[in-house]
């Protein structure tokens, strides 16, 4: 049922991104723009519900930064995540970042349903991915974008739970932490007195320009102005002048950051051998990738010199299986490939083999800041001033950075 449903998504976002044609990809297009457009007045009137406090928002006196998009995957949210818990960390907080753990395994219907109609203290605690000190679940029960955060930072807690109210409520009250970091949190109304950042992909900012389901927006353009900070992810020296006119329109306050996706080193998936990024010069490869935007991915490891021999996507979020994985090795290895390539956030999804014919290495990327360093830096230190002795709590949370 899963193959299923994955072949499904792969074909609505080939119909979404027009690289189906005929006569069924263009009468679908046509009921998913019909689709969109209620989408989109049932967005606006969500968010009018929760500004004007007839939807029930909730305040816990702490901290709260929320990193977020508006367009569906492939902005590169996860590093800014990284940078920000690390930043964070150093300047003195005790950070917990809140994911709702997007394609993890669910939990039980019927708790989920039991818990919906219990006070927060009685329902079930969210899980736990790390406690800041060890990682305690793996990457098909956390999902894995919170795994790898967990994996990566030191002195973080990563805890998975759709409710945020009831993860940051646990995170606070068992953990003592004193900031809460929302990964994917744009769309997350329900805590308020925060600062939202938001990511925009210069490859592209909107997408098609249309709403869920026809396009890659969820929400409308104008829900920009709740943005406090925009960064503009893949930025490559290029002028950004007509882009940002764009984004003024919606949104005349917010303080501009650029940054690009910076290559740091290749690690051996299942070994942790780390090798330069002057190892694929030449190298001749297969690219294995289950993420929302593949050609970058491929066009990055050519810009670093390898030769991709064969290339396999998958659908975001796959989660690979030993079968899948062979066909990838003997494919690769049958035309002359002697390394199979991957993305960190697709290793975290590969299967235990106990023997490989070929390496399997994933590109270590970070985020580089290009333009706005001061502007990361003061918004950094203002958050770290937050709720400090002498300040009132929760004062700071919302100021303009």
């Amino acid at each position: 049922m899963s193959k299923a449903l994955e072949r499904l998504e792969e074909f609505a976002v080939d119909v979404i991104l027009e690289r189906r044609s005929g006569k069924r990809a263009t009468l679908l297009r046509a009921l998913l723009l019909l689709l969109s457009l209620l989408y989109k007045q049932i967005m606006r009137l969500r968010l009018y519900f929760f500004e004007e406090r007839i939807a029930k928002v909730h305040s816990l006196g702490c901290l709260v930064v929320s990193v977020g998009n508006l367009t569906v995957g492939g902005t590169g949210k996860t590093p800014v995540v990284e940078i920000f818990a690390r930043a964070l960390t150093k300047g003195g907080r005790r950070v917990a970042i809140l994911s709702r753990g997007y394609k993890s395994l669910p939990r039980p219907w019927y708790e989920r349903l039991s818990d919906s109609f219990k006070p927060y203290e009685l329902r079930r605690p969210p899980r736990v991915v790390s406690d800041g000190r060890s990682l305690l679940l793996d990457s098909e029960v956390a999902g894995d974008e919170p795994f790898m955060l967990a994996s990566n930072l030191k002195n973080v807690l990563v805890l998975v739970d759709k409710d945020r109210v009831k993860s940051g409520l646990h995170a606070i009250r068992k953990y003592g932490v004193d900031t809460l970091l929302l990964d994917d949190g744009f769309q997350y109304l329900r805590l308020k007195e925060r600062l939202d950042v938001v990511l925009v992909d210069r490859e592209s900012p909107f997408g098609n320009g249309h709403m869920l389901p026809r396009g890659m927006l969820r929400e409308p353009k104008e829900h920009l102005k709740r943005a406090s900070i925009i960064f503009i992810t893949k930025c490559d020296g290029s002028d950004l002048t007509k882009l940002k006119a764009e984004l003024r329109r919606y949104n005349r306050h917010a303080e501009f950051i650029e940054c690009s996706h910076h290559p740091v080193y290749l690690e051996e998936a299942y070994t942790q051998e780390r090798q330069p990024l002057s190892y694929l010069k030449g190298q001749r490869v297969g690219a294995l990738s289950g993420i929302a935007r593949p050609e970058s991915f491929e066009d990055g490891l050519v810009k670093l010199g390898a030769e991709i021999l064969y290339s396999r996507q998958y659908a975001d979020h796959h989660r690979f299986t030993v079968k899948e994985l062979q066909s990838m090795f003997q494919r690769t290895k049958s035309r002359g490939g002697r390394v199979i390539l991957t993305t960190e956030k697709d290793a975290v999804r590969l299967p235990r083999l106990d023997t490989r014919p070929l390496p399997v290495y994933f590109l270590r990327v970070e985020i580089k800041i290009t333009s706005g360093h001061e502007t990361f830096e003061e918004c950094v230190n203002r958050l770290c001033r937050t709720n400090r002795p002498g300040a009132k709590a929760g004062q700071g949370a919302l100021a303009r950075v």
